[in-house]
């Protein structure tokens, strides 16, 4: 199993408008489901019954009341999964009002394209919550989502939304997938998602080109127009320069501005996330240092920061290495690589900087969460060489070949 457990958008308020969707969702499935249907004499499969889609002879209420029916237990976990993945941030940007306005009428479009091909009943927030998906890709493009994977082992890695949105949900899920599984396809709605997905995109970049929604320098709008700069074109008319000053990482995909020019640390941190595209480490450690030398509290996307902190300590950039992996531990304290990150701090400390208390501290740290025998048989090893150096005179420092860094 492939699932989104989060994403690097950071809200600023509360997305009181998803946790109300989200929470209707909730409790018309436990009225339907088991009050309804278990202490009621099956009135919540009445209620189905009236209130779904019926695409042979829709109803207009039906348009939105379907939205709020599901199947069963799964279906209403994997729809509330992606609605709070995705939502939250949606709703941040867009507010509470115009946030309810946009999932209702993308639930609305898609139940609209479903009745155009078919003439069976449709229930499920599916269609809603696909143009909340792609709202999102047009809002967020940039941004980094964290997979969880489930089979013979558990593991998670992040991946940009723009290719797990783009090409792993909408073009392999909802066109690809279905051509080999003619089952599944009976009983999922795929023209109503592709409605959703269609709608989402759409407007959020209509309400992007119009300036109803706040505008950052990492919506899609602003990547197309500065591409098109870059080659001669333009989109969305012509921009002014704004006051270039420092900015920390939570404002970069929340505050809104006037234009999209960027900032001195915003236009470093694209030439950052350039490099790391390309796999260029030295470019990309230089384009690090000067943007800590604008602003020293930048934090990078989870997944670049680590990337850039292993090609410190790749370069023997000791020092700099353990600023950059404590820079990651302090921005992202729950990440599934913080126990690694700890054990590598350990030995940055122990072997290369002789900072033996702070090597002690990551390494019981570590010593609490991780899982793997050889590594905490590692840091047992390195804390007994901590206790012995303390304890009696000091002896040759071994130099053991670097160990492998945390990914």
């Amino acid at each position: 199993m492939l699932i989104p457990i989060g994403t690097d958008v950071r809200t600023p308020r509360r997305p009181i408008g998803n946790y109300v969707l989200i929470a209707a969702n909730v409790l018309v499935f436990l009225f339907t489901d088991f009050v309804g249907d278990r202490l009621l004499g099956g009135v919540g499969s009445q209620l189905k019954a009236y209130f779904a889609l019926d695409a042979a002879r829709p109803s207009l209420h039906q348009y939105l009341t379907y939205q709020f029916l599901h199947g069963d237990f799964l279906h209403l976990a994997g729809n509330m999964l992606f609605l709070w993945i995705f939502g939250n941030a949606v709703c941040d940007r867009m507010g509470t009002f115009g946030y309810l306005c946009f999932y209702l009428a993308g639930g609305v479009i898609a139940g609209c394209a479903f009745t155009l091909g078919a003439d069976n009943p449709l229930v499920g927030a599916s269609g809603a919550i696909a143009a909340v998906t792609t709202a999102f890709l047009a809002l967020f493009p940039r941004v980094h989502v964290t997979m969880l994977v489930w089979a013979f082992f558990i593991f998670t890695f992040q991946v940009p939304a723009m290719i797990l949105i783009v090409f792993k949900i909408i073009l392999w899920d909802n066109i690809i997938a279905p051509r080999f599984d003619q089952g599944a396809a009976l009983n999922v709605a795929y023209s109503a998602h592709l409605g959703g997905y269609a709608f989402g995109f759409i407007v959020a970049l209509l309400l992007l080109l119009v300036r109803a929604l706040p505008r950052t320098p990492f919506d899609l709008l602003a990547l197309w127009q500065r591409a098109g700069r870059r080659e001669g074109w333009t989109v969305g008319g012509p921009t002014s320069a704004v006051r270039a000053r420092p900015v920390r990482v939570e404002e970069l995909h929340s505050r809104p501005i006037d234009t999209v020019a960027l900032t001195p640390v915003e236009e470093l941190r694209e030439e950052i996330a350039a490099h790391l595209a390309v796999r260029d480490g030295p470019a990309a450690i230089a384009a690090y240092g000067r943007l800590l030398s604008l602003d020293p509290e930048q934090v990078l996307s989870a997944s670049q920061q680590l990337e850039i902190a292993n090609y410190l300590a790749q370069a023997r950039r000791y020092a700099e290495a353990a600023h950059a992996y404590e820079a990651f531990l302090a921005a992202y304290p729950t990440a599934a690589e913080g126990p690694e990150v700890r054990l590598f701090l350990g030995l940055i400390y122990r072997r290369y900087l002789g900072d033996d208390q702070r090597a002690a501290h990551h390494l019981r740290e570590a010593l609490l969460s991780l899982q793997q025998e050889t590594q905490r048989a590692l840091a047992q090893q390195e804390l007994q060489a901590i206790r012995g150096r303390a304890a009696g005179p000091p002896g040759n420092p071994t130099s053991p070949a670097d160990p492998s860094m945390p990914d």
